[in-house]
């Protein structure tokens, strides 16, 4: 039980530092300036093009790096830092919103999993931390009710997990069509890989972390069947 609490404390520590890193790698690349001098929107627009998809929007939505794809209403939504500047940073996450809406036209699998899970994950979520807590405080009198919580929890691993293979594909995508069309070049193409790694590290914690969350409750339940 206490090395449980020790990775626990070890996930938040590392989601900090993650966080940190990925918003100073945006703000250093959002000061370095593309040599094609491209928006962000018209990075977007070219690639989803480019890849023969017409039926997608690109859109301006407000928050600070609040930049996804929205599949059911095919929607590119990029955050004014990203849709307005003609920077590296803007160039290196409008290119991975579209490598999702890539995926979403070739029928990427990994992504067709995630999508189908996304309304079981939604519900789950809205109740799981409720009926942990309580099936923590009545382990004793109701050992089920951690059960049901302990199942429900692991959906949204299984969503956190099988959503690694999506996001990293999209900044594959992104990165190999901003090198095949030179819209990032020489030391820019470096340092929009080095900004969506940090972005991909953000979700290797967040599994790890809803692993190490499983577990805990896991070894509850364990512990009180033994």
């Amino acid at each position: 039980m206490p090395g449980i609490y020790i990775i626990l404390l070890l996930v938040m520590a590392a989601s900090w530092f993650v966080s940190y890193r990925l918003k100073s790698k945006f703000k250093q690349y959002s000061e370095v300036y593309l040599s094609s001098g491209l928006t962000g929107a018209e990075v977007a627009q070219k690639m989803l093009h480019d890849n023969g998809i017409y039926d997608v929007k690109v859109i301006s939505v407000e928050g600070f790096l609040s930049d996804h794809y929205n599949p059911l209403e095919k929607t590119v939504n990029l955050s004014p830092e990203v849709y307005n500047m003609r920077t590296v940073a803007a160039a290196a996450v409008a290119a991975h919103e579209c490598g999702h809406a890539v995926q979403h036209a070739k029928a990427y699998a990994w992504l067709s999993m995630r999508s189908a899970l996304v309304p079981i994950v939604q519900f789950s979520s809205s109740i799981v931390q409720w009926i942990l807590l309580a099936g923590v405080f009545l382990i004793n009198t109701f050992p089920a009710l951690l059960l049901i919580g302990v199942v429900l929890f692991a959906m949204t691993t299984l969503f956190s997990l099988i959503t690694l293979p999506v996001e990293f594909d999209a900044s594959r995508r992104a990165l190999a069509w901003l090198n095949s069309t030179r819209l990032t070049y020489g030391e820019e193409q470096t340092q929009a890989k080095d900004a969506l790694n940090w972005a991909a590290m953000t979700y290797v914690v967040a599994a790890i972390g809803s692993i190490a969350t499983l577990l805990y409750y896991a070894s509850l339940l364990a512990g009180r069947r033994e």
